[in-house]
């Protein structure tokens, strides 16, 4: 099992939720209500998207980072109820 890290920009819609794209990976459409779920179902588009290349031999992402043991900076949505 590999591990990679890509790089999703996730912008909040007008009409509620958010949406998740990549550059790392062409074809990456992801949406939901919180940030926390649209990342969730990013990474379960990713992974079908790299699963796919690798099962039909096409070149995978050149934007895909392997993944180090030791992830710095990320950041991450706590959603907080008062």
């Amino acid at each position: 099992m590999s591990e990679y890290l890509i790089l999703i920009n996730i912008q909040k819609l007008d009409e509620g939720g958010y949406l998740a794209t990549s550059e790392s990976i062409q074809g990456l459409i992801a949406q939901g209500r919180t940030i926390a779920e649209t990342m969730e179902i990013a990474q379960d588009v990713a992974r079908k998207l790299v699963e796919s290349s690798i099962e039909h031999g096409d070149p995978l992402p050149v934007n895909l980072l392997p993944s180090n043991k030791m992830i710095k900076n990320v950041k991450i949505p706590v959603s907080v109820t008062v």
